[in-house]
């Protein structure tokens, strides 16, 4: 990877603000998300200084690193393992999608790393095959006599 693009990636790092929603740290319901201020005597929307950044073009990230993962490679939501196709392993990492299931999960993985792909959400999933193997319990013989 391009020193530029790490030195732009550490840029981003360092531009980026939290954007606080108005009153969200005085009542529980209202969520942390942003919300644009639209009242009429609303301070942040006067651009106090206490009342927290709104956005504004200047916060934005430069353009080529925009929508990039912080480790340099570009972010692909993938869901199936056709989709892995056509990937560059130099440019773009794999982040396998939520409602994918195990066995599939399983396949991706495996695929992806065969191409050479990086994984950002992989899973072990060698313990899930395992654990029906250790289950069972063979029974011994001293217990049989006890019984007796």
């Amino acid at each position: 990877m391009a020193d530029d693009t790490i030195r732009l990636i550490r840029v981003r790092a360092q531009k980026s603000a939290r954007f606080r929603r108005d009153g969200a740290g005085k009542k529980e319901q209202l969520a942390d998300t942003w919300r644009r201020p639209r009242g009429l005597h609303n301070k942040q929307r006067i651009q106090k200084k206490a009342k927290g950044p709104l956005p504004t073009p200047g916060y934005g990230s430069p353009v080529d690193v925009r929508g990039m993962h912080p480790s340099g490679y570009r972010d692909v939501l993938v869901h199936t393992p056709d989709e892995l196709a056509g990937l560059d392993p130099t440019l773009d990492a794999v982040r396998i999608g939520a409602s994918v299931g195990a066995r599939k999960r399983g396949v991706i993985q495996e695929k992806a790393l065969s191409a050479g792909l990086k994984v950002l959400n992989p899973k072990d999933l060698t313990a899930k095959k395992q654990a029906p193997a250790q289950e069972e319990e063979p029974s011994t013989d001293e217990e049989v006599d006890e019984n007796d």
